[in-house]
């Protein structure tokens, strides 16, 4: 829901006035079914090793509640519909945006990157962070400054994000044997890494504001949000109890879920 909230603010964005309601629906029914795949595909993948972990046992393939061929039918049936409702209903630009992003999310981080290198979370948030720019793209059939713009403000989100749930379940990652940065370099370097990324964040978050993009509204809540994910972080290096690391990660869902409804409501009032 996160993502196709990103999705549909790059479509509000992408014009001035109101996007028209085909592409509305078709548009975000496209990137919804084939990021759908690709989390299907994550499940796939990961089904060896979401049985050890507590956040992910209880998905349907660790459990046996659903068979590996029967997903991989629902994964590619998925796929195949959702592009085709891109290509033929929308454009073929953001169609193959979105295939692209599939494959970086479901094959590149999820089936290399996230057992090859404790930075998998930042090479591969690249794929995680497109959601804008597909929306965009459905709109107006380019790929213009402002949608990357959206693009990186996710790109800075996803490491303080995703690393604060890692601190949270370092243990479970541990016994999976996945390379996550507190297992491979502990939680003090972990920490450092989400402040830096937070301030980085809490910059590239203005530049909607900078470029013209948006007006007060949004810069008075970039900067609020801002300062409420710094705390969070300081909070989490400095004085972190055993429940702050997840207050963390939901606070950053909070945060990203907010700046992009400011983005849109900004957008249509001034």
């Amino acid at each position: 829901m996160l993502m196709l909230l990103t999705s549909m603010a790059g479509m509000f964005l992408a014009v001035p006035g109101m996007v028209p309601l085909d592409v509305l629906v078709l548009g975000n029914l496209g990137i919804g079914l084939v990021a759908s795949s690709g989390a299907v595909v994550n499940h796939l993948i990961d089904r060896k090793i979401d049985v050890l972990m507590k956040r992910t046992h209880n998905r349907p393939l660790p459990q046996g509640r659903v068979d590996p061929k029967h997903a991989t039918i629902f994964a590619v049936v998925t796929c195949v519909t959702g592009m085709f409702v891109l290509l033929f209903w929308v454009n073929p630009l953001s169609a193959w945006l979105t295939l692209a992003s599939f494959v970086g999310y479901a094959f590149i981080y999820t089936g290399y990157l996230k057992r090859a290198t404790p930075q998998n979370i930042v090479i591969g948030g690249l794929s995680g962070a497109m959601p804008p720019l597909l929306g965009w793209a459905a709109v107006t059939g380019t790929i213009e400054p402002g949608a990357l713009i959206l693009v990186l403000i996710i790109f800075a989100w996803t490491p303080p994000h995703f690393w604060a749930l890692a601190i949270h379940r370092k243990e479970e990652y541990a016994k999976t044997g996945i390379p996550m940065l507190p297992v491979t370099h502990g939680n003090y370097v972990t920490k450092v890494h989400i402040i830096i990324y937070t301030a980085i964040l809490a910059v590239v978050s203005v530049f909607p504001y900078l470029t013209g993009m948006s007006g007060p509204l949004y810069l008075f809540s970039a900067l609020a949000l801002g300062v409420g994910f710094l705390f969070w972080s300081s909070v989490l290096m400095f004085k972190q109890q055993p429940s702050t690391a997840m207050q963390t990660f939901r606070y950053s869902i909070l945060y990203l879920g907010l700046l992009f409804v400011a983005l849109m409501v900004d957008h249509y009032l001034f």
